[in-house]
């Protein structure tokens, strides 16, 4: 625990920024996700595809930062993938 008082608002300031990395971190992984499914309604194969890569980038660095847990990012990589190998 820290002793003095710059030190105890140091921990408080760095819990804020990283809730706040967490949190932009999320809204980007779950706006690729939203963007490539918006594609896949639309029927758009090739934008849908573009997207899917951007949400698996997305998706694995967000793994890798230990934001979201591995079998979220498998369930969602393996549903996206499907819908859109599924498209015509």
């Amino acid at each position: 625990m820290p002793n003095m008082k710059n030190a105890k608002k140091a921990v408080k300031t760095s819990l804020k920024r990283k809730v706040n990395n967490n949190n932009v971190y999320k809204a980007s992984l779950k706006n690729a996700i939203k963007n490539t499914e918006k594609a896949i309604l639309a029927k758009d194969k090739a934008k849908a595809t573009e997207e899917l890569a951007i949400a698996i980038k997305r998706l694995d660095k967000a793994a890798a930062a230990g934001i979201v847990k591995p079998n979220y990012v498998a369930r969602n990589k393996s549903r996206l993938t499907l819908k859109v190998n599924a498209m015509k």
